[in-house]
């Protein structure tokens, strides 16, 4: 019994590792997508890492990315469509996975 209760630990463990890498790769990936968006607008040091910041925020405004997109495409206006912004999110995601991983 020891053995099954084990590996349901393990699982369980493995589960949160897992979610809690995810959050913080979209939490990473959004804040690039933020200085690159900032970098458009021609913002740059201070500027631009706030605004960086309120891209991360802006992805707790609901579940999924299209709230980040919608606040980007926004304040980008004709400097990126929502589809280039989407496009930019999925290239980023290997970036700051690699990131991550390169912190551990």
């Amino acid at each position: 019994m020891n053995t099954f209760d084990d590996r349901e630990k393990a699982f369980e463990s493995k589960f949160a590792h897992d979610a809690d890498m995810q959050f913080r790769a979209e939490a990473r990936r959004n804040k690039l997508l933020g200085l690159w968006a900032a970098e458009l607008m021609g913002k740059t040091g201070d500027a631009a890492q706030e605004y960086a910041m309120s891209v991360v925020q802006a992805d707790f405004e609901e579940a999924g990315s299209e709230d980040v997109v919608r606040k980007v495409a926004a304040d980008l206006g004709h400097h990126a469509n929502a589809d280039e912004i989407r496009a930019k999110l999925i290239a980023l995601m290997p970036v700051a996975k690699a990131q991550l991983m390169s912190e551990l």
